[in-house]
Parts: C-alpha cells; structure tokens; sequence
C-alpha cells in the first residue's frame, strides 16, 4: 500500500463553495471577519450595516456580492432588504448592535427598555424573514455574550439578554426546522466596537487577559469568525450556544 503524501492526507475543499452568507452588521470589527472567512471558504456574501462609506470599502475589500446600508432595527427596512434578495440564502449572521452598560442608579430606564425590545426585535424579524429565505438546512446565527453571566453592578442589562437569548435560540430552532439556528457568545473580543467602549483603558484589559487568561492571549474578530463558519458548515448542529471567550468562564 503506498502511503498518502502530507499534501494529499491534509488537503480540503472550502467548506462553503456555491453558498451564500448573509452578514448583517458586517462592515467591521466580528461581522467583517465573519464576511472574510466565508469568502476565504468559497462562499458569495451579501452585507448590511449603518454606515455606508464604511460599508462600501469593506465591499469592494471583500468582492461582496451586495451590499446595502440601512439601519438593522428599522423593520421596515430590514424587511425590504430581505425582500429584494434575488435568491434563497444559505445563512444569516447577525452582529448588528452592541452592549449596553450601566448601573441602576445612572440608568435611564426608557433607553434600557428600549435596548432590549430593539435587540429582541431585530432577532425575530431577522428570524422570521430566515424562515422564508434562508435554505433548508441552512444557518440563523446570532451573537451573544458570556460577561452577563456573572452579576456584576452595571450588568442587569446584559445580564437580561444573556439569559434569555439561549432560551429564544432554542425555540427558533424548533419552529424554524430544517433551517439551523445557533448562538455565538463571546467574552471580550479585540475589536473597534471593543475599542470604543473602552478608550484609554483598552491595553490594560488586553494586558490584564493576556496574563489571566488559559489561552494567554485575547481573542479576535477571526477567531469568532472561524467559530461562526464552522457552524455553517456543520450541518449537524442546532439550537445551541457556543462560548468563545480563550476560557474567561473558568476564571
């Protein structure tokens, strides 16, 4: 028997050739690396985010095949957008939006309400738009965290939708069969939006993760995205979550 080359043993066809990618927020930061690395996997993807001088270089960087700018948690818009899709999907990512901080005694109450019915809203319109257009067997993929998982003064907020995104991600996952519905929660991720919440303080917290973290370093916009594909592709997994934060939670 004649032994296979290294080459031939470790040689693979990218995972996502032929498939389209939906990335909604996909202009930066853990939506453009997800957008990157299904391109590097063969598949055409489609953008949305606010911004569009932004969007539009992080299009033309990639080869996306459309593009559109609007904001995610107009219904009316998003439900266009869907609408004007030429084609069945393969999978939707949603990493629109972002975290909402702050203790009880500084928090306005009418914006933390808000908060949350627009990131609930945005997940169910998202998902019921899937259900007719994304492919069976294919992908809704969410994002969430891992940080709201320990109280913490600051974090009733985040602490709300951590709890509960699990719960709507399982149910979703029934009623949206054969399409595959999944969860992507993070810990700290070194990305613009990362860099924003933080400002100045922002090396001493990657300094202080590099030295505490099991992976002894932080995680990245690509490690995500390398996570976010793999759930594409494997078409055995649905309706649950799955944590990249380099072991935060063992802490």
């Amino acid at each position: 028997m004649t032994a296979l080359s290294n080459d031939a043993t470790t040689r693979r066809e990218p995972g996502l050739v032929g498939q389209t990618v939906v990335v909604i927020g996909g202009s930066s930061g853990i939506g453009l690396s997800t957008a990157r690395a299904a391109r590097a996997e063969g598949a055409d993807v489609v953008l949305t985010a606010r911004d569009p001088d932004q969007l539009h270089r992080a299009a033309d960087d990639l080869g996306a095949r459309r593009y559109a700018a609007f904001d995610a948690h107009d219904p009316d818009r998003l439900r266009t957008f869907f609408d004007g899709l030429p084609t069945q999907v393969d999978h939707v990512m949603v990493t629109a939006g972002s975290p909402y901080y702050a203790p009880l005694a500084e928090m306005d109450i009418s914006d933390a309400a808000r908060h949350v019915g627009d990131h609930v809203r945005l997940v169910l319109e998202v998902a019921r738009q899937s259900a007719r257009t994304v492919r069976p067997g294919g992908t809704l993929l969410l994002m969430g965290g891992t940080g709201g998982r320990r109280p913490a003064a600051g974090l009733a907020v985040t602490a709300l939708l951590t709890v509960g995104l699990p719960a709507l991600v399982a149910a979703l996952a029934v009623e949206l069969a054969p399409v595959r519905v999944n969860l992507v929660a993070a810990g700290f991720v070194d990305t613009p939006l990362s860099a924003s919440l933080l400002g100045d303080e922002l090396d001493a917290r990657r300094a202080q993760l590099r030295a505490s973290l099991p992976i002894r370093r932080v995680v990245t916009g690509d490690d995500v995205a390398a996570l976010a594909v793999h759930l594409m592709v494997n078409s055995a997994l649905t309706g649950a979550v799955y944590d990249v934060d380099g072991g935060q939670q063992l802490r």
